[in-house]
């Protein structure tokens, strides 16, 4: 079994996706999840990448948050789009990364996802709350690469 497989059971990847679920449903913006084994690129580069990639720069209000993490090599980015990257406090990207790291380094990864992405949707519904004409615009699901 892969490390990428390995990094999460089951059971803990639905849980992720239920917060997700969770995150989204009082607002616009979009959370995805990426979780790879390593690159060979600069991690912040290749999370721009993958959110290109997963399409995350198409979203209606460029509201889209994305949580990549490269399990070998022990990394992870928190991305977010131009639309909340400028309405978010400047603090919001470190405090966010803080509160997943804090988790990770306990070794309880799916929590400090979870964390990490409960707290993102807080942010996304206080700029961006949810309208009667909004739609799902990405997946829920864990891409893995």
């Amino acid at each position: 079994m892969s490390k990428v497989e390995a990094f999460l059971t089951p059971q803990e990847e639905q849980e992720i996706i239920s917060a997700i679920v969770v995150a989204e449903k009082n607002t616009s913006g979009e959370i995805r999840v990426h979780i790879e084994a390593n690159s060979k690129k600069e991690h912040y580069d290749r999370a721009l990448e993958v959110f290109s990639l997963l399409k995350m720069d198409k979203t209606k209000d460029a509201n889209a948050v994305l949580i990549y993490v490269a399990v070998e090599d022990k990394k992870f980015v928190i991305y977010g789009d131009k639309g909340i990257d400028k309405v978010v406090p400047k603090d919001f990207w470190n405090t966010t990364k803080d509160v997943i790291q804090n988790h990770f380094k306990l070794g309880d990864f799916k929590q400090g996802i979870v964390d990490g992405i409960l707290k993102a949707g807080e942010e996304l519904q206080a700029h961006f709350p949810w309208q009667t004409d909004d739609v799902d615009e990405l997946s829920n699901e864990i891409s893995k690469g």
